[in-house]
């Protein structure tokens, strides 16, 4: 036939040796080409967040305020209740800076006349006496009470989140697996729940329980959780369907093995993202309702209850606002930026979207 190929009989008597064929990784000048390299998923993850420097730097903001919040308040003589009325109201003295002169204790007072300058420090002899963020109204120092209260802000926040974490996630996924009547009467307490407005809740908490750290928790906890559930039970409407979750059900998995072994790894990644969004809700709900005097009781201290304290002085001496308001914007803004870094890293996708 004129397209037939003639084969070559001498082939099957060629003989074939030994240096004929060299494998690829006996040359030490060949490379493999890492661009289709297997990361796994974590790894990726991992790279994707350090790409992303907004992230990386809210963490780093996060961990030196969650670093001064644990030692800060041990940094001087002072503690978070001490008093001296003598020393009250002095303004921020700082070692070394005075004597470039800044943070050396002057303070500018306006009056009816005009502005003056005054520092305690000086007219009452003071000179081994140092407040670095001042002192208040009642001779506390601020500096003190500032990182005392970040760290009473932050554990009720972080407790109190992940509380809401495990009650939500698990109502969701609970929910959205069994489905049905139970689906339909979990999702209609959840509306009741949710219809109760925040503030009639705290406060009837505060009439029957003592005001503290347990009372805010609990009170955060009785509401947050409704968002991580509502995420929760998305997630396992869209992946209980799946052929790996139908597998296991053929090979004789029971509901929990279902719902805590199949399903909830595949959306750690957006329980994690939703975690960090909710820890500076914690953190703003916790500051407001220590503000309306809600919040801890004195001489505790919280970053509301300092902003709440120095509110009161505000145009006479602003400087004891300021470090409570720095740190608490600080920590939010860290706390969204790492939340969103977090959420591109999981999933890529949305940041094309």
């Amino acid at each position: 036939m004129p397209n037939e190929v003639a084969f070559d009989a001498s082939v099957l008597e060629r003989e074939f040796l030994a240096d004929d064929f060299e494998l690829i990784n006996s040359d030490p000048n060949a490379k493999t080409d890492s661009g289709f390299s297997s990361d796994s998923y974590w790894k990726d993850v991992r790279r994707r967040f350090f790409a992303n420097k907004g992230a990386v730097v809210s963490l780093v903001f996060i961990t030196v305020i969650v670093f001064l919040a644990l030692i800060g308040p041990h940094m001087n003589e002072y503690t978070y209740s001490s008093q001296s009325l003598t020393e009250k109201n002095f303004g921020p003295r700082i070692p070394v800076l005075e004597n470039l002169g800044i943070f050396n204790g002057d303070e500018v007072l306006k009056t009816t006349t005009g502005e003056k300058i005054v520092n305690g420090y000086k007219d009452k002899n003071l000179t081994d006496v140092y407040y670095w963020f001042g002192s208040d109204t009642l001779g506390r120092d601020i500096w003190t009470r500032v990182w005392e209260g970040t760290r009473i802000s932050l554990g009720i926040a972080v407790v109190s989140a992940i509380i809401n974490m495990t009650i939500g996630m698990s109502f969701g996924l609970i929910s959205g697996y069994f489905g049905g009547l139970t689906d339909s009467i979990m999702q209609r307490f959840t509306e009741i729940n949710n219809g109760i407005p925040r503030l009639v809740i705290v406060t009837l908490l505060m009439l029957i329980l003592k005001p503290g750290f347990a009372t805010i928790v609990l009170a955060l906890v009785i509401t947050e959780w409704i968002s991580m559930s509502r995420i929760s039970r998305a997630e396992m409407l869209k992946l209980k369907e799946q052929e790996f979750v139908l597998a296991s059900r053929t090979l004789g998995a029971g509901h929990a093995t279902l719902i805590f072994r199949e399903v909830l790894p595949n959306i750690i990644g957006q329980i994690i993202t939703q975690l960090m969004f909710s820890i500076p809700t914690a953190i703003f709900t916790e500051a407001f309702l220590s503000f309306v005097g809600m919040g801890i009781p004195v001489p505790q201290c919280s970053l509301g209850s300092l902003i709440s304290d120095a509110f009161n002085s505000f145009t006479t001496h602003p400087y004891q606002i300021v470090p409570p308001i720095i740190v608490l914007a600080l920590l939010m803004l860290s706390f969204n930026m790492l939340a969103d870094g977090l959420r591109e890293a999981f999933d890529p996708k949305l940041k094309e979207a």
